[in-house]
Parts: structure tokens; sequence; C-alpha cells
């Protein structure tokens, strides 16, 4: 176990909560619990303990404190004002234990969480740590792009877990909360006083406190991070500008719920290994997607729908292209979790997946699409990206969603393939998957028709007319336009092309078959039988 001290509790506690009386001797002396104690306990191994004396308070804790005193913790926390403490601070300092004076009005759950948080931290095996931190310091400079505002993240005891790429725009508050790792107590008093933090435990949602020029703060907006009834944290927004942009509330209840999530898994202490993709389990067979999903509070037994966020091409294929996919799962997630608590963010066959589970709406298609508009907008907007999103067929249980995996994979290929189309469903691109999955088994296949390779792979002014002429569904007229060429000019090699395959393309099989072999031609995958391995 890690060496936590009375100072390192201290630090991670609201100014409002509790006040440091003295000293512990050896004031580095290590803290291994926080323990509850009564009246009617007398016999606990307090060793190595932080002792919060509940039932009792003021002078009315002095025969508590006595015994205790013989039993040497590491200190001692009771409820009280200064006057009613000094007989206590001076049988304790005898005996060199320290005191913490808490405030009479709050409860002991918040200082226990607060002071075990710290001390089981350092159990935490250092990779999960990092992990933590890096997911956190993610989701604040998603957030910060998604909402042209500065981001801080902090626990419930407004210690900073994560900032924002700091510039040039902070006001005092948030400047000294980064230097310092936690806001600063005189702007902790100041937000309490203006019930920021009353509110945002009561409502739940996003709070705004405006611009105080007296006391250096800009506007701010803020939302807590829960998990269940337990406040976890808070993420705060700080204007960088001429104030909040609408429509940041759904980003910031996104953030707030993937926080949620990264710091419940960091209390946990799960390890790196446990860290498998949900995706993949979700998506594997139906025994582990209900173990999967039972862990995870999901139904398995309500609709799930699986959208999947690709990449354009040309940002695929960019140098940076690895740095973009992590901005984009990040930008997807808070976006997911924002429409469904329990959306499931995480990598599918090299793309961002998303599966929304627990769909509740007779018809969720249109919720579905509004939510892949979103992705794609803020993608466009706040990363410069142009994605893809393929939203999947709703499946009737979560268990029956790996069924529906490699169509929706199927779609966004022939998204990409077709390039305009940003977000699209089965209905829109049947029949391109379906001349996808057949020219797929082409160019899996050892057999090419000899004569027509050779001319796609010889003739490229012929093979470019030919496809032309088959795209424009066997319109002289429209394969002239498109092409710009003279009407003669597609006649020549229209029918060069047939006499040198032994081809008539009026025939629907000939011209399917030659369809396929210049598909294959036009995306680099066709090559002659004998140079095949």
């Amino acid at each position: 176990m890690g060496s936590v001290t009375v100072d390192d509790i201290l630090e991670d506690l609201p100014a409002s909560l509790c006040r440091l009386i003295s000293r512990p001797s050896p004031t580095d002396s290590p803290v291994a619990q926080a323990l509850i104690l009564d009246s009617e306990e007398t016999d606990r191994d307090v060793a190595g303990a932080l002792v919060c004396l509940m039932g009792v308070r003021g002078r009315a804790a002095l025969p508590m404190v006595r015994r205790l005193a013989q039993s040497r913790p590491v200190a001692v926390a009771v409820k009280g004002t200064t006057g009613e403490a000094l007989e206590i601070e001076e049988l304790l300092r005898a005996a060199g234990v320290g005191l913490l004076l808490v405030e009479p009005s709050s409860g002991w759950d918040t200082f226990l969480s607060v002071a075990n948080g710290r001390i089981q931290t350092t159990d935490y095996h250092s990779d999960v740590l990092a992990l933590i931190q890096e997911d956190l310091f993610a989701i604040a400079q998603t957030t910060a792009k998604m909402t042209s505002s500065h981001v801080v993240i902090e626990d419930a005891a407004n210690k900073v877990l994560a900032y924002s790429t700091v510039g040039n725009d902070l006001d005092e508050l948030r400047r000294a909360s980064i230097l310092s790792r936690r806001g600063p107590r005189k702007y902790e008093a100041l937000l309490k006083d203006l019930g920021a933090y009353r509110e945002l435990h009561r409502s739940r949602g996003v709070v705004r406190v405006p611009e105080r020029q007296e006391d250096a703060l800009k506007e701010r907006a803020a939302v807590a991070i829960f998990a269940g009834e337990r406040v976890l944290g808070y993420i705060w927004l700080q204007e960088t500008g001429s104030g909040f942009a609408p429509g940041i509330d759904a980003v910031l209840v996104g953030a707030a719920r993937r926080a949620a999530a990264e710091l419940v898994r960091h209390r946990n202490q799960q390890s790196v290994h446990l860290r498998e993709d949900a995706i993949a389990r979700l998506l594997s067979t139906p025994d582990e997607a209900t173990a999967s999903a039972q862990f995870s509070r999901i139904d398995p037994e309500r609709p799930a729908c699986l959208l999947l966020v690709g990449l354009s091409h040309e940002d695929q294929r960019s140098a940076d292209a690895e740095l973009k996919h992590g901005e984009l799962a990040n930008l997807a997630s808070i976006r997911a979790a924002a429409f469904k608590d329990s959306a499931v963010v995480g990598q599918h066959q090299g793309q961002t997946a998303v599966i929304v589970p627990d769909l509740r709406s007779d018809s969720p298609e249109a919720a579905l699409r509004v939510l892949a508009d979103a992705v794609v907008k803020d993608a466009r907007e706040h990363l410069g990206l142009k994605v893809h999103v393929a939203v999947g067929e709703v499946a009737p249980t979560l268990t029956a969603l790996r069924s529906t995996s490699v169509e929706t994979a199927a779609l966004l290929r022939a998204m990409r393939v077709n390039g305009s189309q940003q977000v699209a469903t089965l209905d829109d691109f049947e029949a391109e998957i379906m001349l996808d999955e057949v020219i797929r088994g082409l160019d899996a296949s050892p057999f090419r028709h000899r004569a027509l390779t050779r001319l796609c792979l010889e003739e490229e002014e012929l093979a470019r007319t030919l496809r032309g002429y088959l795209d424009s569904g066997l319109d002289v007229g429209e394969c002239a336009r498109r092409l710009n060429l003279h009407r003669n000019t597609v006649y020549y090699r229209v029918a060069k092309a047939s006499r040198l395959t032994g081809l008539d393309f009026s025939q629907p099989a000939h011209s399917t078959i030659a369809l396929l072999h210049l598909e294959l031609w036009a995306s680099r995958r066709l090559s002659s039988p004998a140079g095949r391995a």
C-alpha cells in the first residue's frame, strides 16, 4: 500500500467541509484506513487509521478522545467549532495524534468518500492510473472542441483530474486551478454561495454561472458527474469568446456520462487486462453478449442498433489517420452518451462502432438518424473531418445484433465508395451493397474473363468508355454527355470493345460480366488469371 498522509487527504477535501487543527507527529505518518466509531465501540483496532467520531460533537467527544489517545490513531475527525475543540486538541497533541474539525452540518459519507478515495488510489496499478488520466484528458479536449470552451474535469472534492489545452483566455480561477490542480478555496466558497453546487446536485442538469467581473470570473457552465445517486465530480466549461452557443447542454451531459464510466472503472480498480473491447463482446455469441450486457446493466432482450462511423477515403489515407480515428471515437462517444447513457462505443473492424441498446421506441430509426447527423456535423465543424455513419438494422434484441454487423460493415463500404452520402441505412444502398458483395466474391475467385481482363489492363480508354456506357444504362447519349465525348466516338469504342471481347453488351449476362470486371479494374483489384498467386 502506498503512503498517504493527513495532508494528502486534506488536499482533496473541500475547504467548507473541514479544517486541520493540528497535525500528527510525525507529520508524515501514513494513513491506512478511515474508520467511523461511535460511543459504544471501545475495542476497534485504530492503528494507522483516521478515526471519525460519530454521534458526538465538541466537548461531548472528550471521553472517546481520551480512550483513543491511548490507542494512537494517526488522526481524529470530530464535528464542532474551534472553541469546542480546544480541550480535544490539547489531549491529542500530547499523544501525537492529529485533529480534523468537521463542519457540523455536513454528512460523514462525503468526508469518508473523499478520504477513502485518496487512500485507495495508492493501490491502483500505475498503468491503470495513466490510462484513466489519458481517457479523461481526451474527454476534456474533445468537449472543448465541441463547445469552443475551456474544460476542466474535477472530482467530488474539486481536485482537477483533467483539462483541455491551455490558451491565453483563461480567467484567474481556471489558471489557478490548473497550476495547483484544485480550485482555489476562495472561489469554491464563492461558487457555493452562488448556489452552483446545490443546483448541480439537485437538477442533475447543466447549470450556468454568469460572468462576475468584480471577481475576475468569466461565464461558466457545469454539470455534475453522477454514478447512481453519488456525485463523482464535475465538468466545468469556461467561455472563451462571446458567450456559450446554444446546444452545449447535450454535449456536457454526454461528456459527464463518459467521465462517469471512466471514474467508476477507476474506483473499481479494474486492471488494463479487463479493458476488453465491449463492442466485440456484445457482438459475440449470445451467451457472451448476455453476460456483458448484464454486467453493464443493459437489458439484452430490448431492441438495439449498431452504427459504424468511418473516415472518408481522403482522411483514411492521411499520415495522421490514427490520430483522427482517436479524436473521432472520443467525439462519437460523447454524442452517443448524450443520446443514450447505456450506449457503448469501441472499435469494430478498424472503424468506430456505436451500439445503442435498450431502444424503447416503436420506430427508433428517425432518432438514430438524428444521432448520426450530429456526429457528422460535429466531426466536420470541430475536427475538420468528413465522416460516414452507417446506421444498421434495428435488431429485436441485443443478442441478435451480431447478425446485423456484416450488413452494416457492407453499408459503410458502399457509402465510402459513393462518397457523397454521409448518413445512410440499408434501404439507401441495398443495390450497391449487393453489387459490392458479388464483386468481392469475384475478387476472391481464380476465374476471369480473359479477353475482358486484357482489355481492362491494356486498353484503358476503351475500358473507361465501356464503364461509362454501362453506368449510363446503355444510353449512348447519356454516356457521351458524362464523358464529354461525341456520340459516334462512344458507338465506335463500344463496338470495338465488343469485337475484342466477344461479348454482346446488350445481353444482360454479358453486360453483368463486363460491369463486375470493370468495377474490379476501377478499384485496382483486377489482375490477369496468370498473374494471380
